[in-house]
């Protein structure tokens, strides 16, 4: 189902970059709609997911597939089918956006103890086209890939969060809250209904956090899943 059109977008007030922290301890955030040039790092974030979930062994995605099925050619526009949000990361403030019929990047800051070490630096170096701009110093730090749904009860469309990942380096900074929030503030903007995804039941520190944000566990409801063999079953079954 297809979002309402938005409204027209505000007239843009002037922006002033930020002053970095002298100390390097800020850490400037950006989220923005992932394109195909991102593949490369959404197939890296899926496998070290994966490696976390402990189910490396059921990830079959390829680069070529996922750019086959995320981006494929006349995507439908975002929000309507699958949509990446991408966690850029930097230690430069990012230049400001113009504001976007789409979505306008959002753009916070961090403050940091320490900087972080991040062994995977230059594996994530970001694929935006502004990184030039910044000095290459934009690393992906995470994604959230999302997608709609619908609600009978409620007899409204709403948001279905397939992966939200943050790298193990950028964890318990507050990363992973700015990406959930950023799907559900955009669900709130299209007046759908509700966000919903699952958690493992292992991940204590995950359920603690997503209650933490307002989000209720609902132990009665679990997962029903036909994939692989069971399903291609169905192929040749008449109905």
């Amino acid at each position: 189902m297809a979002a309402a059109a938005p409204p027209p977008p505000p007239t843009a007030a002037p922006f002033t970059l930020p002053e970095s922290d002298p100390s390097g301890n800020t850490l400037f955030t950006r989220i923005r709609l992932a394109t195909v040039y991102d593949v490369p790092h959404i197939h890296k974030l899926i496998h070290e997911m994966a490696v976390f979930e402990r189910l490396a062994h059921l990830c079959e995605a390829t680069p070529e597939s996922l750019a086959n099925t995320l981006f494929p050619p006349n995507p439908p526009p975002p929000f309507t089918s699958f949509t990446v949000f991408l966690l850029e990361l930097s230690y430069t403030p990012f230049p400001p956006t113009p504001q976007n019929a789409q979505f306008t990047p959002i753009l916070k800051s961090i403050h940091l103890e320490l900087p972080v070490e991040d062994p995977e630096r230059e594996a994530f170096r970001s694929k935006a086209i502004d990184v030039n701009v910044l000095g290459n110093d934009v690393i992906v730090g995470g994604f959230v890939l999302f997608f709609p749904n619908y609600s009978t009860f409620l007899a409204k469309p709403g948001l279905y969060i397939e992966d939200i990942f943050v790298r193990e380096c950028y964890r318990r900074k507050g990363l992973g809250k700015v990406l959930l929030s950023a799907v559900v503030s955009q669900a709130a903007k299209m007046g759908y209904g509700r966000v919903e995804w699952v958690v493992l039941d292992w991940n204590v520190n995950a359920i603690t956090f997503y209650e933490q944000m307002g989000a209720q566990i609902l132990p009665e409801w679990k997962i029903c899943r036909l994939t692989g063999d069971a399903l291609q079953a169905y192929a040749h079954t008449n109905i």
